[in-house]
């Protein structure tokens, strides 16, 4: 069974086995994208549905096909987030007139939630109450509780693999760290990547004892595409200049130079946070050290810098693995896979992979598409009317 499931994967699926397994998503997706209240008759609103039913559900097949997991997975997670940027600044301006976040904004609640803030609203909402962001409990767009119902259960289903397969920002690092064909920098001291757990606990403390979230005060670095405080002091002045400078170091220029997910790996409070979620998550990537060789390919290409020699030789990444399965593809022993811990490590691993896949993928295409429509409709509405705005 382990040889003609290794051989299968060696040579991917046959075409009508692949369409079998891809049926599900298909029947899935087509209630996802038309909200289950049948095909609109604009054809301009029409189009984008039909374009992102067949790019997400063609993405999914080929993963399936080709048995390979991060070649796809990271094709439709960049699509997506440079999708959501452009969605979500159209969105801005049609409603606001710019991207500037003003008092009068965050003083009706009109904000959208962003998940990079539930490390630093856990402890005020314990010991006051009160959720410490100027958004919406349960209406309008990215609303609190919705966000965080959503955040809940990627969190539960997928662990930190939330980082690779849902997360609107992560797509941005990951897009700008396979620009360049091989790495620039490649030396990275393992210190740098406690970094993280340090940011996260600082702004988990300034947050609770300020009541307000420090670090979309002074270092998210996607407020560059997103939304900013307008300026109207040297204070804010100076965030903002922080939250650009961040934007193009971490999320731009280190990722090309490095070939690494830089501002995920090394920056992130939220992934920090999110690592802790591995714990108790049903799934891992696991290696093992009877097909090892020791080549150490998966340390080179972990893109989140969560492999090492001593995570090798202990067979599993580090509790930072964000599932991406870019290990899993570039093992030539297959040795890397995914699992589901509790059951033995190297049977039916392949099972296995289609058990977590399943789940992640949905994930990825239920935040995904409507990302993707959106930004199609923006396209095709700059298009025929010379303007991305109604």
């Amino acid at each position: 069974m382990l040889n003609n499931s290794t051989n299968e994967r060696g040579k991917g699926r046959s075409l009508i086995k692949a369409f079998l397994l891809t049926l599900p998503m298909l029947f899935i997706m087509a209630l996802m994208i038309t909200g289950g209240s049948g095909l609109p008759k604009d054809p301009l609103h029409l189009l984008p549905m039909i374009i992102a039913y067949i790019f997400i559900n063609g993405t999914f097949f080929l993963m399936i096909l080709t048995m390979k997991t991060d070649k796809y997975r990271s094709l439709l997670f960049v699509t997506y987030a440079l999708c959501f940027v452009i969605t979500f600044i159209s969105n801005l301006i049609e409603v606001r007139g710019s991207m500037v976040l003003t008092h009068e904004d965050m003083s009706q609640g009109h904000t959208p939630f962003c998940h990079m803030v539930i490390p630093m609203v856990i402890v005020p909402a314990a010991l006051t109450r009160t959720i410490i962001f100027p958004g919406s409990m349960l209406e309008g767009f990215a609303a609190i509780g919705s966000m965080l119902v959503l955040w809940l259960g990627a969190s539960i289903t997928l662990g930190k693999g939330w980082c690779s397969w849902a997360c609107f920002y992560g797509g941005l690092d990951e897009g700008f760290s396979r620009i360049a064909k091989r790495p620039i920098v490649k030396n990275i001291n393992k210190k740098w990547t406690y970094l993280p757990f340090a940011i996260l606990l600082v702004i988990v403390l300034t947050s609770a004892a300020t009541l307000a979230p420090t670090y979309c005060a002074w270092l998210c670095p996607f407020k560059a595409v997103t939304e900013f405080e307008e300026i109207s002091s040297s204070k804010i002045l100076l965030q903002t200049i922080i939250f650009f400078s961040l934007f193009v170091g971490l999320v731009i220029v280190l990722p090309i130079l490095t070939k690494r997910r830089i501002q995920c790996g090394l920056f992130c409070p939220m992934g920090a946070f999110q690592s802790f979620t591995n714990k108790f998550n049903i799934f891992e990537v696991r290696i093992d050290p009877e097909k090892c060789v020791q080549c150490n390919l998966c340390v080179k290409t972990c893109p989140t810098f969560s492999i090492d020699e001593e995570s090798v030789k202990k067979g599993k990444p580090k509790i930072t693995c964000t599932k991406c399965g870019k290990c899993v593809d570039a093992c030539p022993k297959e040795a890397a896979s995914f699992h589901i811990k509790g059951t033995p490590l190297g049977v039916n691993y392949e099972k296995a992979r289609l058990i977590f896949i399943y789940p992640a993928f949905l994930f990825l295409a239920i935040m995904g598409s409507g990302m993707i429509t959106g930004a199609i409709y923006r396209v095709l509405l700059l298009v025929t009317t010379e303007s991305m705005f109604k």
